[in-house]
């Protein structure tokens, strides 16, 4: 038998990977990596399916802390918002999913690893480079990319083989994670609908208003209303609040990594008031040029993310960069959470720029006179002055 390790979620694309391959001569191990939103109860229903369907094998493997670790604190430090709109939610999940199911099939000794990716999206792109690249001995087989299976086919087949499940497609694609939830539809194919709010999975259920207090110690968030927690589980926290106000949701449009325009929904109450609250946080206590620098980079951190290259050395060294920009980037930010809204009340933090002592913008300066100013504005002009003189006489 041929050692195989299986990219397996429980969904129709993997469960057919499952099956064909096992009655191809593979010994199939299948693998799920859990980045969050995994219950208990789903990953022993997702065993109990790999199983049926001729897998020797199945584990879930725990990888929350190490998403964590390894992506969404940079994420967090860069205030990273794909085009401005999206935490890269589920894409910044499926390279961490790889990193994980290649190790182990190295750990195991598998001679070959599949995934069930189609030939139209950016997941093909992101498990097959990291699995090139850290492990090029090992064969990538993809059946549904290969034979270009249609929805249809997958289903003729495995009832053909007896396999006899639910495998009408539901009317939104859900996948959950720590950072996010992305909402995929009818009305995401088109460029016009929106999702209508039932398609998300948090609704409204708090009407009123309610005031958090989120404390960042060097970067990261360490504390909810004055308790104390590590990030993962504040993040968790955070969530089960902000998602009863039906904050965080959106559609995303962007560029796919195969050339062509996509547009999904997303939901992410947690990472949205993180980033926002975080970003202030900064505004108050970082130099000029270090946010100057912080954006162009942060933006090429996510888009290289996206694209499946975080195992480029680059991108370690933007990830040293961003965690020496946190610095000081410690205090409170004060949240007031709404219906489908949020604001960015204040913050306090030691580090704090906007310090009085040196003067109040617009008001009085104390720190310099009016003639320094008049100096200073002086030499300030003097290259445009001198422009305009040579070109416009």
């Amino acid at each position: 038998m041929k050692k195989l390790v299986l990219a397996y979620s429980g969904g129709l694309d993997t469960s057919y990977c499952a099956k064909s391959l096992s009655e191809s001569g593979y010994e199939v191990h299948a693998v799920s990596v859990n980045t969050g939103g995994f219950s208990k109860e789903e990953i022993q229903e997702i065993e109990k399916k790999a199983l049926t369907l001729g897998a020797k094998t199945y584990v879930s493997l725990d990888a929350v802390q190490t998403f964590y670790d390894k992506v969404v604190k940079y994420l967090i430090y860069g205030n990273v918002l794909k085009n401005n709109t999206y935490p890269l939610s589920v894409s910044a999940e499926r390279i961490v999913q790889a990193i994980e199911i290649v190790n182990y099939a190295k750990e195991n000794g598998a001679k070959y690893i599949a995934h069930g990716s189609t030939g139209a999206g950016n997941d093909q792109v992101r498990f097959d480079m990291i699995f090139q690249i850290l492990a090029p001995e090992i064969e990538i087989i993809t059946p549904i990319r290969d034979n270009k299976l249609s929805r249809q086919e997958e289903i003729d087949y495995l009832k053909s083989k007896g396999v006899h499940m639910a495998w009408e497609k539901a009317k939104y694609s859900i996948n959950k994670g720590l950072w996010g939830t992305s909402v995929g539809g009818d009305e995401t194919l088109t460029s016009h609908l929106p999702l209508p709010s039932e398609a998300y999975p948090s609704q409204l259920e708090n009407m009123g208003t309610q005031k958090v207090k989120l404390t960042f110690t060097k970067g990261e968030l360490s504390a909810i209303d004055g308790k104390k927690g590590k990030p993962v589980a504040l993040i968790e926290k955070l969530d089960e609040i902000a998602s009863q106000f039906a904050i965080g949701r959106d559609i995303h449009v962007g560029d796919t990594i195969i050339g062509i325009k996509g547009r999904v929904g997303f939901e992410a109450a947690a990472p949205m008031v993180i980033i926002k609250a975080h970003h202030t946080l900064e505004k108050h206590v970082l130099t000029k040029w270090q946010q100057q620098h912080k954006d162009y980079l942060a933006n090429w951190y996510g888009m290289l993310l996206h694209e499946g290259n975080y195992l480029d050395e680059v991108m370690r060294n933007i990830e040293t960069f961003l965690t020496d920009t946190q610095k000081n980037v410690s205090g409170d930010v004060w949240v007031s959470l709404h219906p489908y809204r949020f604001f960015i009340d204040g913050i306090q933090s030691k580090h704090d720029l906007m310090n009085a002592k040196f003067g109040s913008y617009g008001e009085m300066n104390k720190g310099w006179s009016a003639d320094e100013a008049k100096g200073f504005i002086k030499i300030n002009a003097n290259a445009a002055k001198i422009h305009q003189s040579v070109n416009h006489n």
